[in-house]
């Protein structure tokens, strides 16, 4: 029992974590059609917000599981707030000059210094209890995850979208006018004070994490801890679940950063509405998800789970693709609920039986976050050279679930097996 006490207080606050990257992550699809439109973007060039800050996953990764490996959890920690707090607070800048390369620098700093929590937090979490209840540890403070999912584009839609939408020909008008600059800049302008306070909250939360205690974790089986090697790469499951982890996180960027443009496409919603709907539904439907499919795990096997859940979103998308009007946005909007547990339950089938490598398994597969900077510029190609059919690209990330769903029949039985596979 005070075992088990002496953890309660770290979990708490490391699951905290996991809200403040949720919202990193989910005002993307806020951000995409609102840079898109201040800084006058094509569906590809906007896609490039996803990019960038998957980009920084992939660069940042195995630097973060070194400094991990190196120094421990907490410092890690730190210096993750550290670069967040810096990458929110360069929104500000970037909107006064209105440049499109300055927000993508911010987006990179402050997913820098997620990689480094994420990092940090994800193998933390399963290592506070037993190894046969990993899965179920990771997805409870993976729900909280999914707090920050559906508030980040609820706050995105009230405070930064302005809800004025002009057509080609009145931008035209507009720049005849020379009133163009003015109203562009007004719109740059709005995400000033959401993320100066964002910001403000990283830092402070930062000085909360500096004078608290957290225990680092010892693994029984750390003979070497030195030790930093790629040879970790022979085990099956973590091969497999990086592979998985990068098709996963290329779809979930997919479905949320184009949402918004795929409304309008297929039933002609407002971008404040759509973002409402994105939020007040589809990210709530997330969370739920995230607590219910955290509950299931204590009947059913994590990775059969998994696999439903893949089929199911297989499904969903197809719809989505083939269906017009409200039902096709539904559809859409149901998907996430069905993603919610993927992004957990393959972070922990990865880094199942690894002890000390954990730290650089949990490196390798963050990095594949880089599937969203890949998958979404493909959906902006797609959409681009089919006359601004976003429907359409909707087949990448529908065949994304389908690797997703290949990985977990694969690994059924890995959290009932004594030893690790690495067939």
């Amino acid at each position: 029992m005070n075992e088990k006490k002496k953890y309660i207080l770290p979990f708490i606050l490391v699951t905290c974590l996991f809200f403040l990257w949720a919202f990193l992550h989910n005002i993307n699809p806020i951000l995409i059609p609102h840079l898109k439109k201040a800084c006058q973007l094509t569906d590809t060039q906007s896609a490039f917000i996803d990019s960038s800050v998957s980009l920084a996953y992939f660069i940042m990764a195995i630097p973060a599981g070194w400094f991990m490996h190196k120094y421990g959890y907490k410092k890690g920690i730190l210096f993750g707030l550290f670069l967040f707090g810096m990458g929110f607070l360069l929104f500000i800048p970037a909107a006064v000059i209105r440049e499109y390369y300055l927000f993508l620098v911010a987006l990179f700093i402050g997913a820098s210094g997620a990689t480094f929590l994420e990092t940090v937090a994800n193998p933390y979490v399963t290592k506070l209890g037993d190894e046969q209840s990993a899965a179920f540890r990771i997805n409870l403070a993976q729900s909280f995850n999914g707090v920050g999912a559906f508030i980040a584009p609820l706050i995105g839609g009230k405070f930064i979208l302005s809800g004025i939408e002009h057509s080609k020909d009145e931008l035209q008008q507009m720049k005849l006018n020379g009133t163009l600059n003015s109203y562009l800049s007004g719109e740059a302008a709005t995400v000033k004070i959401p993320y100066l306070i964002l910001g403000l909250l990283v830092i402070a939360l930062l000085v909360i994490f500096f004078f608290t205690k957290l225990p680092e974790i010892k693994e029984s089986n750390n003979n070497d801890p030195s030790k930093f090697s790629f040879a970790i790469l022979k085990n099956g499951h973590l091969r497999w679940a990086i592979v998985a982890q990068f098709f996963y996180v290329g779809a979930q960027v997919c479905i949320g950063s184009f949402f918004i443009r795929f409304s309008r496409y297929v039933n002609n919603v407002s971008e404040k509405d759509a973002a409402l709907l994105w939020g007040s539904i589809a990210m709530v439907g997330f969370m739920a998800g995230r607590f219910l499919g955290t509950f299931l795990m204590k009947f059913v096997k994590p990775a059969l789970l998994l696999g439903a859940y893949a089929i199911i979103a297989i499904v969903l998308l197809f719809a989505a693709i083939t269906l017009k009007g409200n039902v096709a946005v539904y559809v859409l909007m149901a998907t996430p609920f069905f993603m919610s547990i993927m992004f957990p339950t393959i972070f922990a089938m990865g880094i199942a039986g690894l002890g000390e490598e954990t730290k650089l398994a949990s490196s390798l597969i963050v990095m594949a976050i880089i599937g969203g900077a890949i998958f979404p510029v493909i959906m902006g190609k797609i959409s681009d050279a089919n006359n601004g059919n976003i429907q359409l690209a909707y087949i990448v990330p529908l065949i994304c679930f389908a690797i997703i769903g290949i990985f977990a029949f694969r690994f059924r039985n890995l959290f009932t097996e004594k030893a690790v596979s690495t067939h």
